[in-house]
């Protein structure tokens, strides 16, 4: 089949590079192992891969590649050692009921201090043993159409609970609340900060009673390179979707996604197709378009990752929407492609979210303004041994 892709849209590249460049210098001293935004041309990207489909040809070869890649990712963001995990500590603001679904914004520790503030999303009724959603955000930072505030994040995270999944929504370091705070988006160990509190949040979720063996992360742009980054060092992830994010050629031009060297050491490299690959062989969902970096992935980067669901016997287990006409983002066609596929795999009610002729069933979905989704208030006040900034972390 052959695919016309439009022009390829410069804003997220731009935004992803306004983002990165300010911190460049403080990267540790690892500048030279740092791949980032576009660093390969596309056929470079692609000669990459078919040179490691050559390296791999049966299953144990691929187990011991995903070791070193695995190895890497956690060595690179400083999480070889896991600081020890204190006790969560949430603090929960009143839940909102709403048609089919509930809201409660919660704040937990995931550090001792360190409060990653969200909104957790349910179904309406009993709340033990559901599937469970982690739901990072990428980089959308104009006033009124911020991270998880965004209309159509809203609708992602009430649409999957309405379905019967219990949805964690939460905000990058130096996000909206965070920011407001006083954390940074743009600091040196912002990538080792986000995988991190994304590890909590499945701690979060687990200990709020949502079924261990049905826990599913999505997210797109930056929200989908932390999605395959927590499913490549967290076993407890079982399903997997990122959404305009996997390429062979682009690292992701941020520092929370490529500010630490987990792409390049000395005699070692990868990149994010091979990271998205540690899923394997458990689902995962590649949503892409024509619009961005992602738009060769029918013909490069979901064949690669076929190649590597086949070694482990599940070939059938990775799928791709590819959606030629559309541009970056986590749209009304790119939910009406996850929907089905967290159904299938999570057990959720489907026509809570689409109708019987594939259309969105979302109406029943409110929409709240980005101060109701906050956690701290003058009734819930920020709690005075708070950590209010990056330099304040205390990791042992």
């Amino acid at each position: 089949m052959t695919y016309k892709f439009p022009a390829l849209s410069i804003f997220p590249l731009l935004v992803c590079l306004w983002l990165f460049l300010p911190t460049i210098g403080n990267s540790q001293g690892n500048n030279d192992m740092l791949c980032v935004g576009a660093h390969w041309t596309e056929a470079e990207g692609a000669d990459f891969l078919a040179s490691m489909k050559k390296a791999y040809t049966t299953k144990k070869e691929w187990e011991a590649r995903a070791s070193a890649i695995r190895k890497q990712v956690l060595k690179g963001t400083g999480l070889e050692k896991f600081p020890k995990k204190n006790a969560l500590n949430p603090i929960f603001g009143e839940v909102r009921e709403f048609d089919g679904y509930q809201v409660q914004n919660v704040a937990f520790e995931s550090l001792p201090g360190v409060f990653v503030t969200g909104s957790l999303y349910s179904p309406k009724g009993e709340l033990k043993n559901l599937p469970g959603i982690i739901s990072p955000h990428g980089h959308w930072t104009q006033e009124g159409d911020v991270g998880r505030y965004r209309a159509d994040a809203q609708k992602r995270f009430a649409s999957m609970a309405r379905m019967g999944a219990m949805v964690w929504a939460y905000d990058a370091v130096g996000y909206a609340e965070m920011e407001e705070i006083g954390w940074e988006h743009k600091h040196s160990e912002a990538l080792k900060q986000q995988l991190w509190n994304s590890i909590r949040g499945v701690d979060f979720l687990l200990e709020m009673g949502v079924n261990p063996d049905k826990i599913a992360v999505t997210g797109a742009s930056g929200g989908a390179t932390q999605s395959f980054l927590l499913t490549a060092v967290d076993d407890r992830i079982a399903v997997s979707v990122p959404v305009v994010m996997v390429s062979a050629h682009f690292f992701g031009g941020c520092v929370c996604e490529s500010g630490m060297p987990i792409h390049k050491a000395k005699n070692y490299q990868t990149n994010n197709v091979e990271i998205a690959a540690l899923s394997a062989p458990k689902p995962m969902l590649l949503v892409s378009v024509g619009g961005d970096w992602t738009k060769n992935t029918p013909k490069v980067e979901y064949p690669h990752l076929q190649h590597i669901y086949g070694l482990m016997g599940e070939k059938n287990m990775v799928e791709n929407v590819h959606i030629p006409e559309d541009q970056h983002g986590y749209d009304e066609k790119k939910r009406q492609a996850v929907y089905p596929f967290l159904a299938k795999h999570l057990g959720l009610d489907l026509s809570k979210a689409l109708h019987a002729d594939g259309s969105l069933n979302e109406s029943a979905v409110t929409l709240e303004d980005q101060r109701d989704l906050y956690v701290f208030s003058d009734k819930n006040p920020f709690p005075s041994h708070g950590v209010k900034n990056n330099s304040g972390v205390k990791w042992k």
